[in-house]
């Protein structure tokens, strides 16, 4: 297995680790924070990993909300 493909599976792990875990409104404030922590991936602590995973996160609230606003039904 690749170093692409363990990232890619840790990655689709932590997005069902928080999808089980997190209340859906939280979801959304939780993606911003980390693509704001992002942003200042350049300090020690931080990191621009944090940018993709925030918009992963912030997107498992998005979708049903455009969906719903739309009126379209997932089939």
């Amino acid at each position: 297995m690749t170093r692409r493909d363990r990232l890619r599976v840790r990655f689709k792990r932590a997005l069902a680790r928080v999808r089980r875990t997190v209340p859906p409104g939280l979801r959304l404030v939780l993606g911003l924070l980390l693509i704001v922590g992002g942003v200042f991936g350049f300090l020690p602590i931080l990191g621009f990993w944090m940018i993709p995973l925030g918009v992963a996160v912030a997107a498992l609230d998005i979708a049903p909300l455009w969906r719903r606003i739309r009126g379209h039904r997932r089939d």
